[in-house]
C-alpha cells in the first residue's frame, strides 16, 4: 500500500468538504463493479447530506462529458469509469466543477487542477490485479466517514471481477468487511447479512442487471438492490434478462461455430449483428471473454475482437447525436505473457492507437473496449492491424 495514495485520497475528501457543495452528479459504469461503485458513492454522499443525480454509462461518450461539465452544477464524481479520459475531462471542465475520478482502468493524465484522479494505477498499484473500482470508491467513502465501513461488502463484490482471488487493496478491504461483520463466512461462501445474498451471487445478479438490463432500468434496480435487497419485481426482471442473455449467447455461439471468425494477420473478429438487440453493449465483451476459452473456436495467438452497434439512448441522460459501434477486445491466455513482457501491445493500447483522434477507448491490459463512428468493422480492424504494425 502506498501512503502517498491514501494521503491523496484524504486531500480529495478535504476539497469536497471545503467546496461547500451539496449537489453531486455521480457517473458510474454499468457492470457489477460499476454498480457497486455507484452504490457506495451515492449512499455515502446522501449520508453526508448531498442531493445526488446519477448517470450510468456504458462508455464515456464525449458528448455526454461535454454536457455534464458545461451544464451541471455541484461536484462530479466518476465511479469505475473516467481515468482513461481524464485528459479530455480536464480540457472540457477547465476548472469549472470539482471533479473526482474514482477508477482503476488504465489512466490518462488529468491537466485541470479541479480534476482529481484517485486511480491507484497512478501510484504503482495495478488496477487489473489489486484494486477494483468499487474498492477505490469505498476507500474514498471511508475517508469521508468511518461509518461507511458498513459498505465494505460492496467493494468485495465489485472486486470479484478480478481473476485470481483478492489481493492488494482488495484483500485489505475484505479483512475490514469481515471485522465489521459486513460480511460473514459461511463455509466457502461470503454472506452479506444486510441483504441476505452471497458475494458471488450478488456479483452475478449485478452483472446481468447492469449490462443485459441497461435499457430496462437494470442499473437503477441493481444499485438499489445491492443496498436494500432484492424485491420480487427485481427478481422477476433478473430472471427474464438471464433467460434472454443465455438464448442470445447460445445463438451467437452457434453462428460462430458454423461460420467461424473473420481473421486477419493478428486479429480474429465477429459482428454480433442483432443477436443482442435491446441489451447493453457490455454483453459483447462478456461474450468475447467466454469464447477466449473455447479452444475449438478461436486461434489462441490472435486478438479477439467483437462488434456491436450502440443504441442512441443513454438512460438518465438523453440521446447521442451519432450512431456508434462498440469494439471489445480480449487477450487469449496464451498471449498474456507476451503482453506482460511488452512484446505485444495490450488490449487498451491497441484500441487507444486504433481510435486515435476519433474514438473512445478504455480498459485493461487483457480486456478493453472502444466506441467509434463513421467506420465499417473492416476499416476499424485494418486500423487496429496498422497499429500493431507500428
Amino acid at each position: 500500500m502506498s501512503s502517498d495514495y491514501f494521503e491523496r485520497v484524504g486531500e480529495a475528501v478535504s476539497k469536497l468538504i471545503e467546496s461547500g457543495e451539496k449537489r453531486a452528479v455521480v457517473i458510474h459504469h454499468d457492470d457489477a463493479d460499476g454498480l457497486c461503485s455507484g452504490a457506495i458513492i451515492c449512499e455515502s454522499l446522501r449520508r453526508a447530506g448531498f442531493e445526488v443525480k446519477t448517470i450510468c454509462l456504458e462508455k464515456l461518450f464525449r458528448e455526454v462529458v461535454d454536457s455534464i461539465h458545461r451544464k451541471e452544477e455541484g461536484v462530479v464524481l466518476y465511479c469505475d469509469i473516467g481515468s482513461s479520459h481524464a485528459d479530455y475531462i480536464s480540457s472540457v471542465n477547465r476548472g469549472r466543477l470539482l471533479t473526482i475520478i474514482l477508477d482503476h482502468h488504465e489512466p490518462r493524465q488529468a491537466t485541470d487542477p479541479a480534476v482529481i484522479d484517485l486511480n491507484p494505477e497512478n501510484f504503482g498499484i495495478r488496477g487489473e490485479e489489486e484494486v477494483s473500482g468499487a474498492t477505490v470508491c469505498y476507500l474514498f467513502s471511508k475517508k469521508l466517514s468511518e461509518e461507511n465501513v458498513d459498505l465494505s461488502y460492496l467493494a468485495v463484490v465489485g472486486s470479484t471481477e478480478i481473476p485470481g482471488g483478492l489481493r492488494g487493496l482488495n484483500q485489505v478491504v475484505l479483512s475490514e468487511a469481515l471485522e465489521a461483520k459486513a460480511l460473514i463466512k459461511e463455509g466457502k461462501s461470503l454472506k452479506i447479512p444486510r441483504i441476505g445474498e452471497t458475494v458471488q451471487r450478488l456479483f452475478s445478479k449485478l452483472q446481468i442487471l447492469g449490462s443485459v438490463g441497461y435499457y430496462r432500468g437494470g442499473p437503477r434496480v441493481g444499485v438499489e438492490a445491492s443496498l436494500r435487497g432484492f424485491s420480487q419485481s427485481a427478481e422477476t426482471l433478473l430472471k427474464d434478462l438471464e433467460e434472454k442473455r443465455k438464448a442470445a449467447n447460445k445463438r451467437l455461439l452457434a453462428i460462430l461455430y458454423r461460420r467461424g471468425l473473420n481473421k486477419t494477420e493478428h486479429i480474429q473478429w465477429f459482428d454480433s449483428g442483432d443477436v443482442y438487440r435491446g441489451m447493453g453493449t457490455k454483453v459483447v465483451g462478456t461474450f468475447c471473454s467466454f469464447i477466449s476459452y473455447q479452444a475449438k473456436l478461436i486461434d489462441p495467438s490472435k486478438y479477439i475482437m467483437g462488434f456491436m452497434r450502440v443504441p442512441r439512448e443513454v438512460p438518465g441522460f438523453g440521446e447521442l447525436q451519432k450512431d456508434y459501434v462498440k469494439a471489445s477486445v480480449r487477450i487469449p491466455k496464451k498471449m498474456q505473457p507476451k503482453i506482460d513482457s511488452g512484446e505485444l501491445l495490450n488490449a487498451y493500447e491497441l484500441l487507444l492507437r486504433a481510435t486515435a483522434d476519433f474514438g473512445i477507448a478504455d480498459g485493461h491490459a487483457y480486456a478493453a473496449s472502444a466506441v467509434f463512428a463513421e467506420l465499417t468493422n473492416e476499416q476499424f480492424v485494418q486500423r487496429a492491424e496498422d497499429a500493431l504494425g507500428r
